[in-house]
C-alpha cells in the first residue's frame, strides 16, 4: 500500500537532513549516467524528493509536463560547468535531484 507523501514528515526530514550544496563538478559523472534531474526553482525540492520516493505517479507527471522537472540538458550541464555552479543535490536512488535555489525548509 502506498502511504502518503503529505503526511510522511520522517521522510520529508530524513531528506532535508540529507540535502546538501555541491559543485556541479562533484555531479558530472552522475550526470554522464543520466541520474541527474533538474528541479524548478518553484517547486521544494524536499517535497518532490518525497514523492518521487513514494512513487507519486501523478505529481511527477504534472510537474514533467509542465516542464518544472526534467533529466539535466546537455546546455545546463555546460552552463554549470563553465559558472562553477552549486546546486542543492537531494538524493532518490538512483536519481540525484538538483536545484539552483536554496532550498526552503
Amino acid at each position: 500500500m502506498q502511504t502518503n507523501p503529505d503526511k510522511d514528515e520522517e521522510l520529508q526530514q530524513k531528506v532535508n537532513r540529507e540535502t546538501a550544496r555541491l559543485p556541479w563538478t562533484e555531479l558530472v559523472r552522475h550526470f554522464a549516467s543520466g541520474n541527474v534531474v533538474w528541479i524548478a526553482d518553484e517547486l521544494d525540492l524536499v517535497d518532490v524528493a518525497v514523492r518521487i520516493a513514494h512513487d507519486d505517479k501523478a505529481s511527477i507527471g504534472q510537474w514533467m509536463a509542465a516542464g518544472q522537472i526534467a533529466k539535466v540538458s546537455d546546455a545546463q550541464a555546460q552552463t554549470w560547468l563553465a559558472t562553477n555552479a552549486e546546486l542543492w543535490a537531494s538524493v532518490v536512488s538512483p536519481f540525484i535531484l538538483v536545484q539552483q535555489q536554496k532550498i526552503r525548509h
